[in-house]
């Protein structure tokens, strides 16, 4: 599976010709103009990378990573910067920023500093249990290899399976793990996710723990 990154670059030539250097190399790249635009990219699917310029129209790179930050996203990401920007990339650091690199670069050191930043965080991000792998950064999990198509609410319900297999995982902790104060559980709801992944995965064993909760047997 390809790695997915997304790319914040107000310079159409420049942006483009990152995008096809990426490529070559087997990267999958969403090229986008602006903040806004990279922002509503980030809702309509996973990044496994964010390469983030700084001054870009409607919202800056810096501003971008802490929104993303603050809603929980950490998928690394680098920033592109030039040597005037010093005291900008201080604030981009503490924004969430995991690396950057300076305008002009040369591209085998970004492809470095790319691939050393998705190792760390998929040997950080990635558990695996039951033949299931977690990939935190990305918000997936895969079953032999093969990503599943599962909604928020199966995902957090899976991993929490996952991260207690051979225990047993009570409804109260499904129900804290799936919902805030003000929006309360419903047991009900917990039976159609935990139905909907064991018809997805009929081969793994999730047992029911009469009126405790469930238990995910390797």
């Amino acid at each position: 599976m390809l790695n997915k990154i997304l790319l914040l670059e107000d310079d159409p030539l420049f942006g483009e010709t990152l995008v096809d250097m990426l490529e070559d190399e087997e990267f999958n790249v969403t090229l986008c103009p602006n903040g806004q635009a990279a922002l509503d990219a980030t809702f309509n699917q996973h990044f496994d990378l964010y390469l983030l310029d700084i001054n870009v129209p409607l919202i800056d790179g810096v501003t971008l990573l802490k929104e993303l930050r603050e809603a929980e996203d950490e998928t690394p990401a680098i920033f592109v910067t030039s040597h005037k920007e010093k005291e900008k990339m201080q604030e981009g650091f503490i924004s969430g920023g995991d690396d950057y690199i300076v305008k002009p670069f040369d591209n085998d050191e970004l492809l470095l500093r790319i691939n050393a930043l998705l190792r760390r965080f998929k040997k950080k991000e990635e558990l695996c249990r039951c033949g299931l792998c977690i990939d935190q950064a990305r918000k997936v999990i895969t079953y032999q290899s093969q990503e599943l198509e599962l909604s928020k609410r199966e995902f957090e319900v899976l991993s929490l399976l996952i991260k207690n297999a051979n225990s047993i995982v009570s409804k109260e902790m499904i129900i804290d793990e799936l919902y805030n104060l003000s929006e309360g559980g419903s047991e009900g709801a917990i039976r159609v996710y935990i139905n909907r992944i064991k018809q997805l995965l009929p081969e793994l064993n999730v047992e029911n723990i009469r009126g405790i909760g469930y238990k995910l047997v390797c």
